[in-house]
């Protein structure tokens, strides 16, 4: 379901633009004034706005919704310019967070863990009530003639496939299958019918099993639930195989630099602010429909201890 957009009130809009003029010396003391007036108009425009992301595992367009309509609830919450900023990959997602140019960014499990490793003091703040016990489903082209299987064991038969995960960076795209391949005996540089594809997003896998551009496909639960609820998958043509043991996964990561650009104490604000995300008004409800959750709840960095170990035994963090 896609959320529907929210309007900034009028007041965050007005504190906004009343920086702006004052920063430019069309209101209060000139722009040279040594004033009290002037140096906070400074200090305020300097801090700017808390840049909020998300990697980019679905549709685009989706994703940029869900994430506006998360910018409009952080703005009405915490009382400060809240700007979404889209990202062409994961791996630039983890990069620019690592150079202080997003603040608040929703990762899956592995990204989330490269990020944290390459940018000292970031901070776990909330995760999804789903995420505690994701999972990744294995789905198949019908005429690839496989049958569903009932253990990880059973993914010995996707031997000979061929095979996509979603983007290399994913941890229920790429990460966990691939673990999960490992444990069945099954290794996806050797053991596949060819090099294994990377479709860059959970919707992409999903359409290209459909069209039998690859027999076989690995994605998150969520993507594919939501996606074969709206009829938006042929199930004559594709089939879920294989659904994983359970796995920490997405979570938000706050940047160190947050308190510092917006005031002491704000990163406990903006955990606050999303653990308050309750459903309790429609468009609450609508934004955790969107997610894909019924609630936000705590996470932290512990809860993740076992994507970093796999990544290290897969090579994906070093």
């Amino acid at each position: 379901m896609r959320t529907p957009h929210r309007h900034l009130p009028w007041s965050v809009v007005g504190l906004g633009l009343a920086v702006a003029l004052t920063a430019s010396g069309c209101g209060g003391a000139p722009s040279d004034s040594p004033g009290a007036g002037g140096a906070a108009a400074a200090e305020e425009q300097e801090a700017g706005p808390l840049r909020i992301s998300a990697i980019p595992d679905m549709d685009p367009s989706d994703l940029a919704e869900r994430e506006e309509a998360m910018a409009v609830y952080l703005a009405e919450e915490l009382g400060v310019e809240v700007e979404y900023v889209p990202v062409s990959d994961y791996a630039a997602s983890v990069s620019l967070f690592g150079t202080g140019d997003l603040d608040l960014v929703f990762y899956g499990g592995l990204t989330g863990v490269q990020a944290r490793l390459r940018t000292e003091g970031a901070t776990v703040l909330a995760q999804r009530d789903i995420d505690e016990r994701f999972r990744s489903v294995f789905i198949a082209h019908r005429d690839a003639g496989l049958e569903p299987v009932e253990d990880v064991a059973g993914l010995a038969e996707l031997t000979d496939t061929r095979f996509t995960f979603g983007s290399e960076s994913s941890t229920s795209g790429r990460l966990m299958p691939s673990y999960f391949l490992d444990q069945a005996g099954v290794d996806p540089a050797a053991d596949l019918d060819g090099e294994p594809g990377f479709s860059g997003s959970h919707d992409l896998t999903i359409d290209l099993v459909e069209s039998g551009s690859y027999e076989v496909g690995a994605l998150n639960e969520q993507v594919w639930r939501s996606r074969t609820e709206a009829g938006t998958v042929d199930t004559e043509t594709v089939q879920e195989i294989f659904m994983t043991p359970e796995y920490a996964d997405y979570h938000w990561i706050g940047s160190p630099a947050v308190d510092e650009q917006l005031g002491d104490g704000f990163t406990a604000d903006l955990r606050q602010a999303l653990l308050d995300l309750d459903g309790s008004d429609p468009e609450e409800a609508a934004l955790l429909e969107a997610y894909g959750a019924e609630a936000i709840i705590p996470s932290e960095a512990s809860d993740h201890e076992r994507i970093e170990e796999i990544g290290r035994t897969l090579g994906l963090i070093r």
